[in-house]
């Protein structure tokens, strides 16, 4: 079987990204996103809006994936499509498309775990890009999701931490709508933290047992730290904004590498590897980097594209699956709270 060209369509519908790669045998032919921008007047992404959107894109993004990967969809030896976690309305758009155009083709379909699909993006084919050796850690950390979990293999993968209540990317996005900053403020805060001075002012982490995170708490004090101090200047924002984002992203890089330094100790694995949105952030990208050296960890960051929401993790996905013959039925459903 591996001795053939095989072509893997991967179709990513989870949230507000409509994305479509082709991967043939491990390596990436093409990766095309299309992203709704009508979320951000919004400050958050609206799910009826992101489904509808989704219904526009799929079909041209799918045929910019297969014209950029130079090939038809006759010459497809499966799709893969993102079974869940996420939103169900656009779930639903990409499930549905995936199953007819595989019954179509009367070629196989392949269901994935968008969670596991993050950290196996680390096997895509990529040069300069290390693959992390089994057992590693991974660090899954989006707008919905903070996890660190165990990794045996490819599919054999074990949660043993995760936030109680807002992701990491909740507290970012919601401490910048506190200082005024738009949606998504995640890489915003990211590009003024880098002029701004990290321990101006210091956030107390919260405490939580074990390897779970909670970041509400945070969330709550950088809201009352600004109401606070506005009291009293009412130009506070202005004046501080590098060095408040800083400090906020200072103190989440904390909260994140004090679990992962707890994750090492409890499990004696020091193969540390990052995915999801967040993991773009140059100030974790850097904390990790740098753990390498401190800590004395091998750290494995994707490349920047396949970070955020992406098909070409899907693909690689469907590729290691499609290698096991593990394929879906027609009556596979989409499930917005799929578990890892």
């Amino acid at each position: 079987m591996t001795s053939q060209n095989i072509y893997i369509l991967g179709i990513e519908s989870s949230c507000d990204d409509t994305a479509a790669s082709v991967i043939l045998n491990g390596k990436i032919l093409s990766n095309v996103i299309a992203s709704q921008k009508i979320h951000e007047a919004y400050g958050g992404v609206v799910p009826e809006l992101a489904s509808r959107a989704h219904q526009q894109n799929i079909v041209p993004v799918v045929d910019q994936a297969l014209k950029q990967a130079g090939i038809t969809k006759d010459q497809l030896s499966a799709i893969a499509f993102t079974k869940g976690p996420g939103l169900m309305g656009s779930l639903l758009v990409g499930t549905s498309f995936a199953k007819s155009l595989a019954f179509g083709l009367d070629i196989p379909l392949i269901d994935v775990n968008h969670m596991q699909a993050h950290i196996l993006a680390h096997f895509i084919e990529e040069d300069g890009f290390k693959k992390p050796p089994f057992p590693f850690l991974a660090m899954t950390i989006s707008g919905g999701h903070t996890q660190i979990v165990k990794v045996k293999h490819y599919f054999d993968m074990e949660v043993i931490g995760e936030t109680i209540d807002d992701a990491v990317g909740e507290a970012f996005d919601k401490s910048g709508k506190i200082l005024g900053l738009g949606y998504p403020a995640g890489p915003q805060i990211d590009k003024l933290a880098q002029l701004g001075n990290p321990k101006a002012f210091p956030f107390t982490k919260p405490r939580v047992d074990g390897l779970n995170f909670s970041f509400s708490g945070f969330k709550t004090a950088v809201l009352y730290f600004i109401q606070k101090q506005v009291k009293l200047n009412p130009n506070f924002i202005a004046e501080n904004l590098n060095d408040i984002c800083a400090s906020i992203q200072y103190t989440i890089i904390g909260i994140l590498t004090d679990k992962l330094k707890k994750a090492v100790k409890l499990t004696d694995i020091k193969h540390i590897a990052i995915g999801g949105g967040v993991s773009a952030n140059s100030g974790i990208r850097q904390a990790l980097i740098d753990a390498e050296t401190k800590h004395g960890w091998t750290t494995y960051v994707p490349k920047f594209e396949f970070t955020t929401d992406n098909a070409a993790m899907i693909a690689i996905v469907g590729y290691l699956k499609f290698l096991d013959g593990d394929f879906a039925e027609q009556n596979v459903m989409a499930n917005s709270r799929l578990k890892i």
